[in-house]
């Protein structure tokens, strides 16, 4: 079958296209309107499609909308309640269900030959549960757990996939959500709701819980697989926070106390799965499962062997995952996805024509792995631009900025090129054969979702990847499957000593990851990154603003 999924309703907008169980294409429409996240979840803008997503998806595969066997929506109205009678405060909900009820009329005006009778509802966290059970790899018979801010009823799903089939086992009905509750805290920090929620996590590293067992009074686990999570008094906790305004150590300590009541909750959620279907691997889906610190929580203490998470954990993954169970329910074998490089790619030929186009001087040298590997031996900022691009929110080798770790100063100059807070840090990317004599944590940790400690005798060597609490979100990479990158990193070894490299999303504040290559050059051309590596190519700061006869295009 071919199955095209769309993810709309809230936000974060995509198209994911699984033909015969395999999973070709995913994109989030972001990267190609270049809003963040698409647009904003307000009922106003539920009836927004990932056009050109969806339309991209398609071309990838060289298919009309009239060849899709089916469609799916990850988001079933006939599964709502009002928004009054499940305790919300959301007095337009009912135009967001109206535009969900008229998806298939949507999805035929923006896909033109598409047959809307092929369109079917897909219970939102039943997508968010098949993104993770059947894109994990080797899952087989395991547990999955779904945890985000709502979907038509519930905030949560404990599941377990058995062959090619999940079985729900408990959903937390709203309005209680560990994903609201954090939204909350987020917009009372002056933080962006729905969002900006790695941003709390990352301040939470700057205070202490002493706000904990207030918290517990509004947030903790009940025992039987749910929760409650509702009505936290943050103004109580702690005065807001002005957008502009500093933030204080008070602050930092609602924070803290907020991650650390998380935490908590989800691990008995986990323990109570595992206590119902005694798997060993556990994957995880929604929202919340970006939360990398609960996540390595979960794998350090919890009861399973192993802990997946899906890169695309928010909304965007129901894309994929409404795709997967539809292809599962009909019969065929999902695929584990191949890796989160599903987007955009451009030819050598495509990219050096983008290049020739935009008149910048450029050059190819014999390998651009190396001379970007000595690039950042001598301590430049690099724009890595190669090969398909990332699905998720995590830049993960595709679509990032590089720089050295072992000069501390990396970070303030990082978060300054970004425009981001000075509080957030920064990813080192490591050979996976390397990674454990320097991080300790779960291992391989390819799609950046766990945080690792950093080995004593490594802090000092590579400051500017370790946060205030010792430790760092790490990327694995692995030879085999991303050669380029890795002797990338075997050269930078080779010249500083250090297995490691700064990596973080190429973008700046405010904007999408950087997709295709006219985004590629307006951010290198806007920010003081020495060398853009696209494709093959090098373009270099000096070359291009400089003076003398560096900018001989060859």
């Amino acid at each position: 079958m071919r199955i095209l999924g769309i993810n709309a309703l809230f936000h974060d907008p995509a198209a994911a296209l699984v033909i015969d169980g395999h999973t070709v294409a995913a994109g989030e429409e972001e990267r190609f309107s270049r809003r963040k996240h698409g647009k904003r979840p307000v009922p106003f803008a539920a009836w927004e499609l990932p056009e050109k997503a969806a339309a991209w998806c398609l071309t990838r595969a060289g298919l009309r909308p009239q060849d899709l066997d089916a469609v799916t929506y990850s988001y079933d109205p006939r599964l709502a309640r009002p928004a009054r009678d499940l305790g919300l405060d959301d007095p337009w909900d009912h135009l967001r269900q109206t535009y969900a009820r008229e998806a298939a009329g949507f999805l035929e005006a923006a896909l033109p030959g598409l047959d809307p009778g092929i369109v079917r509802f897909v219970p939102h966290h039943m997508a968010h549960a098949a993104s993770g059970a059947f894109a994990a790899p080797d899952a087989g018979d395991s547990s999955v757990l779904v945890l985000d801010g709502r979907g038509e009823r519930a905030s949560h799903l404990a599941a377990r996939r058995v062959g090619n089939r999940l079985e729900p086992l408990y959903a937390q009905e709203l309005p209680h959500s560990l994903g609201l509750v954090y939204e909350e805290l987020t917009e009372h920090l002056g933080f962006l709701r729905s969002s900006d929620e790695f941003k709390v996590m990352a301040l939470a590293s700057h205070g202490t819980p002493r706000m904990l067992s207030e918290l517990r009074r509004h947030v903790h686990p009940t025992g039987d697989g749910g929760f409650r999570a509702t009505g936290v008094p943050w103004h109580e906790l702690c005065a807001p926070r002005g957008p502009d305004e500093p933030w204080t150590r008070a602050h930092a300590d609602v924070a803290a106390s907020a991650q650390a009541v998380l935490e908590e909750t989800l691990l008995d959620l986990v323990r109570w799965l595992h206590g119902r279907t005694h798997d060993s691997m556990l994957t995880l889906a929604g929202g919340v499962a970006l939360n990398c610190v609960a996540n390595s929580r979960i794998a350090r203490e919890g009861p399973f062997s192993r802990v997946w998470v899906q890169p695309a954990a928010g909304d965007a993954g129901t894309a994929l995952g409404g795709a997967l169970l539809l292809a599962a329910a009909e019969g065929e074998e999902p695929e584990p996805m191949p890796g989160a490089d599903l987007g955009r790619d451009w030819s050598d030929a495509e990219l050096g024509a983008w290049l020739k186009t935009a008149g910048v001087p450029f050059e190819r040298p014999a390998d651009i792995a190396v001379t970007v590997a000595r690039s950042l031996a001598d301590n430049d900022i690099v724009a890595w631009f190669q090969g398909r691009s990332e699905y998720g929110p995590r830049a993960l080798g595709h679509r990032s900025l590089l720089a050295h770790p072992g000069h501390a100063g990396n970070l303030e100059r990082l978060n300054d090129v970004k425009g981001r807070e000075q509080f957030r840090p920064v990813a080192p990317m490591v050979l996976a054969d390397r990674a454990g004599e320097i991080f300790d944590g779960p291992l391989p940790s390819p799609y950046m979702l766990f945080v690792h400690d950093v080995a004593p005798p490594w802090r000092e060597r590579i400051p500017a990847v370790v946060h205030v609490d010792g430790t760092a979100r790490i990327q694995t990479v692995d030879a085999g499957r991303e050669p380029l990158v890795a002797r990338m990193l075997g050269t930078f070894e080779e010249l500083t000593g250090l297995p490691v490299v700064v990596n973080t999303s190429l973008n700046t504040a405010g904007r999408p990851m950087v997709d295709d290559p006219r985004d590629a050059l307006e951010c290198f051309g806007s920010s003081p990154v020495d060398l853009l590596a696209i494709g093959p190519y090098a373009v270099r700061r000096q070359g291009l603003f400089g003076t003398g006869d560096e900018g001989a295009a060859r």
